[in-house]
């Protein structure tokens, strides 16, 4: 399986999107800041992940997530109440 997932920081509210095989194991090295891009973010929170038999769809969706601020904002919808938290 692939994920495509969404993180919030504790710090200061911002989002990170990512796609792994292993979301357990990347969970953690996000918290650990074992991750460049986000290492000054960290802790954070998953706040909503999709699951993926194929690799191509994940990272189709992640960067659909990424690039187009509209499927960014629906998702955003769509998880309100576990974004607000």
């Amino acid at each position: 399986m692939f994920y495509v997932y969404v993180l919030k920081s504790d710090i200061n509210d911002s989002i990170y999107v990512g796609c792994t095989n292993d979301l357990k194991r990347r969970f953690v090295e996000h918290n650990n800041r074992q991750n460049i891009a986000t290492r000054d973010k960290a802790p954070f929170q998953l706040v909503y992940y999709e699951a993926y038999r194929s690799r191509a769809d994940a990272k189709y969706r992640e960067s659909s997530l990424k690039r187009h601020a509209g499927s960014m904002t629906h998702l955003k919808r769509r998880i309100r109440n576990s974004w607000e938290q």
